[in-house]
């Protein structure tokens, strides 16, 4: 599952704005399995959109993990230019989109997953804004806060 997190960077040296979220800060794009587990972190300005960031993330899967043939993401990531790169690096993308009668919140099958790992990354008080200047810190600080979390559901199953 791919997605993407805009998070406000009062102090940051790069930030970008998201017209979407009207939010001066950075972009987390993050690829993660099944459970929730982190497999790919790539952060941006919040300017880059959805697309353009996750295919950073499709390279380095393809690198670290070449078995993954499957991956979900929302309709943000339905461009033209994203699913050829996903074609050429043998991925097989699936677009869970909301009905267009829908109202109100409705869980999305697979979306759930993602959104909890976000969840599991604001838990960790340091993440809910991005306060590093430089983009390696804060990436780091994200693998700090998810191996965390790792650690304490191994020493608490």
């Amino acid at each position: 599952m791919i997605d993407s997190q805009s998070v406000k960077a009062p102090q940051a040296e790069t930030r970008g704005y998201d017209a979407g979220k009207k939010i001066v800060g950075r972009k987390r794009h993050i690829a993660v399995d099944t459970d929730g587990r982190l497999l790919m972190v790539n952060l941006t300005t919040a300017d880059i959109s959805d697309s353009a960031g996750a295919q950073a993330i499709l390279d380095g899967i393809r690198k670290r993990w070449p078995w993954v043939k499957h991956l979900f993401a929302d309709g943000a990531y339905d461009r033209l230019k994203l699913m050829d790169k996903a074609t050429y690096l043998d991925f097989v993308v699936e677009i869970i989109r909301r009905s267009d009668d829908q109202k109100g919140f409705q869980i999305l099958p697979r979306r759930w997953v993602v959104e909890r790992t976000f969840g599991w990354m604001t838990r960790w008080r340091r993440l809910v804004r991005d306060y590093e200047q430089r983009i390696d810190v804060s990436q780091a600080m994200i693998l700090v806060a998810m191996g965390g979390n790792l650690v304490r559901r191994n020493a608490h199953p």
